[in-house]
């Protein structure tokens, strides 16, 4: 089982940048899957989960209108789409597999937002 993150970089605020969760060794369609972030000195917080079957999704208040969680089936992916970006969402990037037991983690994507 692996989840692996890619997409983050350098971007300046107001910039976009696209995330991507690639799930190998299980049923995708069978699980949901959650983005995490982390920034120094603070614990991980949830950012975005989807459910299963793409259905179902729960944003972060804090990225409530400037985040955007899918899944694409074919690929066994599943993105974050992050607009307006701003500094404050300087953060390592984590996916997950799971809604509230997470069982599966990926070494996580470094995003960085200049002022």
């Amino acid at each position: 089982v692996q989840v692996v993150e890619s997409g983050g970089g350098l971007v300046q605020s107001g910039g976009s940048l696209r995330l991507s969760c690639v799930a190998s060794g299980f049923s995708f369609s069978n699980y949901p899957i959650s983005w995490y972030r982390q920034a120094p000195g603070k614990v991980r917080a949830l950012v975005a989960r989807i459910t299963n079957d793409g259905a179902n999704t729960n944003v972060a208040d804090s990225v409530k209108g400037r985040f955007t969680i899918s899944r694409d089936f074919a690929k066994n992916t599943v993105y974050l789409q992050m607009n307006s970006l701003k500094p404050e969402d300087t953060a390592m990037y984590y996916c997950a597999r799971g809604w509230t037991t997470l069982d599966y983690w990926g070494q996580g994507t470094q995003v960085t937002v200049s002022s």
